[in-house]
């Protein structure tokens, strides 16, 4: 692996040019490491980088890392935006779906009906196993808890299709996180029916830990919803040997995040395995972290360790 160029630079104004620029020509990360010694300098050990760029080489594959104190200091590797989000950006749906509605004047407790034959049986989907005779009717914040707790390809889908358009979703997206450090472009259907168009939808591990920092630090949304989208995250089921693993017996430590799961092309190679999470503390303090893992040539379960344990050493950095 190329060796690691370290920088020294300010939080937020170089370190987003930077991240843009890389965006730029998607597949050439130049593997910086970034760190931030501004007015909150001191609360990241001047060891943590090496650290996880140790545990980044450790693994075959790209592994990109994001984090954010509350403090505004902020540690990169790897942040360039070619990494696969997959499920991930259902997180980017349910926030610009919710601004959407809030503009409609329309309650998230609006109910709509999904037709049992516009569905695929084949995909990911636990709420075809909760629903399993006749068409749906639900909620729009069922749809989204299925979508956000639970990685929900059908939800997606239906939301996709029938309420707001990925293009929509990309766009109202560009206005919380830099326009150069991520796209949509394709939704669950279409990577379901061509798995290399996973790659259409890709991210900066920056602009992801951006995006849901955002949410949890900022008026985004109404109260209402930002309480919704909060709460669903903090009960996610999926991906719990992530982010989650080494912090899940930590007492007073909460946890709300997204994970994304990826396809593995015909030489076995598992296009992504990523995380992003909103962690908070004993006594308030928090953090975001975002681990995207990109073309990763071994189990679910080896990939989900390279994340755990780059969640274990941020937490045992930051206590």
């Amino acid at each position: 692996m190329t060796p690691l160029r370290r920088k020294i630079i300010a939080f937020p104004h170089i370190i987003i040019i930077i991240s843009a620029v890389c965006g730029i020509i998607p597949g050439a990360c130049s593997h910086n490491s970034t760190a931030t010694d501004g007015s909150h300098s001191g609360q990241l050990p001047a060891w943590l980088v090496d650290s996880l760029e140790r545990i980044a080489a450790d693994y075959p594959a790209e592994i990109g890392i994001a984090l954010i104190t509350d403090s505004g200091d902020t540690l990169t590797v790897n942040d360039c935006d070619v990494y696969p989000l997959m499920s991930v950006f259902k997180l980017h749906q349910a926030i610009s779906l919710c601004h959407l509605l809030e503009q409609q004047g329309r309650s998230i407790d609006s109910a709509v009906t999904l037709r049992r034959d516009s569905l695929n049986p084949d995909t990911w989907s636990p709420m075809l196993t909760d629903c399993p005779e006749g068409d749906i009717t639900l909620s729009l914040r069922q749809l989204m808890n299925y979508t956000l707790q639970q990685s929900d390809n059908n939800a997606s889908n239906y939301l996709f299709a029938s309420l707001q358009p990925v293009n929509a979703v990309d766009s109202f997206a560009a206005t919380l996180i830099p326009r150069n450090s991520f796209r949509l472009t394709v939704t669950e259907e279409q990577m379901w029916a061509d798995h290399s168009l996973c790659y259409s939808n890709h991210s900066s591990p920056l602009a992801a830990a951006m995006l849901i920092n955002r949410l949890f630090t900022d008026s985004i949304l109404s109260p209402a919803n930002l309480r919704f989208v909060r709460d669903a995250l903090g009960q996610c089921i999926t991906g719990t040997d992530r982010i989650v693993r080494p912090l899940a017996a930590e007492p007073g430590v909460s946890v709300a995040h997204k994970t994304g799961s990826g396809y593995r092309d015909q030489a076995g190679i598992l296009s992504a395995h990523n995380d992003v999470a909103f962690v908070t503390l004993p006594g308030g303090t928090h953090y975001t972290l975002a681990v995207l893992v990109k073309d990763f040539h071994g189990t679910e379960a080896q990939a989900a360790d390279a994340i755990a344990r780059i969640s274990d050493t941020i937490y045992r950095a930051l206590r």
